[in-house]
């Protein structure tokens, strides 16, 4: 399955883009499926091939989740004399739409189609929600290790030891199937066949927007297709008004063509708002090919030792600045921050006997150096 998570920045148009790429490929003979959290009342499915439109409903999925919860927490609770939340009480909090979009993922990886087209939130938002699955799975395994569900024989008289009572299996069955449904999104987030389509509308946000995406999604080694310049005004209007605004969007599209990799892709404004699927029609250009999109750059360890006497990690981070970059580590992983961004990667087993010797970014890369630890470094004869 071909995965396209369209975002952008707010108000750019992301969803009618997403919608008119899923209708073209249906048009064009493949299974789709677009995933939405908005209404997309311009797909008739009375007219002719159009795509499966599966709508989130984040705060049908918030009370359903946390009334599961509150079940399987019920002798704790009854102990503690909590009284029972009620269905009808309950309110959806806020940043529970990011687990009902990674809910609708792993269900569509788990479905039989030839393109899955995701309507994502905006930029910084999307970002946020695919470093979730990773992040969510780090905090299981800190919280609840695996390898101790082993000691479940165990657990009365370690009760008795500690004086404290030892977490009951049913908080270990959720945290083992939380992992797994974690895991299946970050499975589809990671494979090459999935990528993120960047919309923007050509203006003074746009070439920011393109260099936060670019850092953010390399972060997470997300690969990042064509990026969608949308509503280009026609630049031969004899109106001098429309042909001023036409000319401020010429000198933004160039930033973007300047900063855009792999390219840019040009989507003409309708002078209205799309309401027919012939609309959306107008607004499809090349839809995802079948085949995977350009992957995202590698993290390379590099051998210098013999010339400089350290190991360099090479980090392509195309976008980042130096003055928005934070570098700790801690432990066996390196946290890495790229403006509001962050990950908490794990170090290759060579540079976990390394300590860290200085880093310099580049040329849209960061290289971090390692050298290597005498005390905990093999000798060599």
């Amino acid at each position: 399955m071909r995965t396209l998570l369209v975002t952008g920045p707010g108000g750019a148009g992301r969803t009618t883009v997403a919608a008119a790429t899923a209708l073209g490929a249906a048009r064009r003979g493949r299974k789709v499926l677009l995933l939405t959290a908005d209404p997309v009342g311009h797909l008739d499915p009375a007219d002719g091939a159009t795509p499966t439109v599966r709508r989130l409903d984040p705060a049908t999925h918030f009370r359903a989740e946390l009334l599961a919860l509150q079940d399987h927490a019920a002798p704790a609770l009854e102990l503690l004399g909590a009284a029972r939340l009620e269905e009808d009480e309950l309110t959806e909090l806020p940043g529970s739409d990011r687990f009902a979009y990674l809910k609708a993922l792993r269900d569509a990886a788990q479905g039989d189609w030839d393109l899955l087209v995701a309507d994502l939130p905006p930029l910084r938002d999307a970002i946020a929600l695919l470093a979730l699955p990773e992040q969510l799975r780090r905090y299981l395994r800190r919280l609840l290790p695996p390898e101790r569900q082993a000691a479940r024989a165990l657990r009365p008289m370690l009760a008795q030891l500690a004086g404290v009572p030892m977490p009951a299996d049913w908080l270990y069955r959720t945290a083992a199937r939380w992992d797994a449904e974690l895991a299946a999104v970050q499975d589809l987030i990671d494979t090459p066949d999935t990528s993120v389509r960047l919309v923007v509308e050509p203006g003074p946000a746009a070439a920011d927007a393109l260099r936060t995406a670019r850092a953010g999604l390399a972060l997470h080694r997300v690969a990042l297709d064509p990026v969608v310049a949308n509503r280009v005004l026609p630049t031969t209007s004899p109106d001098p008004w429309l042909a001023a605004l036409a000319a401020q969007q010429q000198t933004h599209l160039k930033e973007l063509y300047e900063g855009a990799a792999p390219s840019v892709r040009e989507v003409p404004h309708l002078g209205r708002d799309p309401r027919t699927p012939d609309d959306l029609a107008l607004l499809d250009g090349p839809g995802p090919g079948p085949g995977t999109p350009a992957p995202a750059a590698e993290w390379t360890v590099e051998d210098h030792r013999a010339t400089d006497g350290v190991l360099v990690w090479r980090i392509p981070l195309p976008g980042a600045a130096k003055r928005d970059l934070g570098l700790v580590r801690r432990g066996d992983e390196l946290v890495l921050t790229v403006g509001p961004f962050r990950r908490v990667a794990p170090l290759p087993s060579a540079l976990r006997r390394c300590t860290v010797a200085g880093a310099a970014l580049g040329d849209g890369e960061l290289r971090v150096r390692f050298a290597p630890d005498p005390g905990l470094w093999p000798r060599t004869p």
